[in-house]
């Protein structure tokens, strides 16, 4: 039983999305002035991941997703597979 709720908390935390705007606020300057070009093409902001190399942002348009590095780098063809 306690293995089912642990699980079920685990999927919760997975399907969790902060605000928005908090997600904002931890972007990088070049981050948020990329990522605000994209969203003209109507990609939003799904999350952030962070990691040595530093944080990446990923957006998502229809489905597809593009990746903004700390230093601003757009990648609209990352090789990355989102979990739904």
């Amino acid at each position: 039983m306690q293995a089912l709720q642990e699980r079920e908390a685990l999927l919760e935390r997975r399907h969790y999305q902060p605000e928005l705007s908090m997600l904002w606020d931890k972007l990088t300057l070049a981050q948020k002035f990329a990522a605000s070009s994209l969203t003209q093409f109507g990609y939003d902001l799904a999350f952030i991941r962070n990691s040595a190399a530093g944080s990446m942002a990923i957006l998502l348009c229809n489905g597809n997703p593009a990746t903004i590095t700390s230093d601003g780098e757009i990648d609209t063809s990352p090789n990355i597979e989102i979990r739904h």
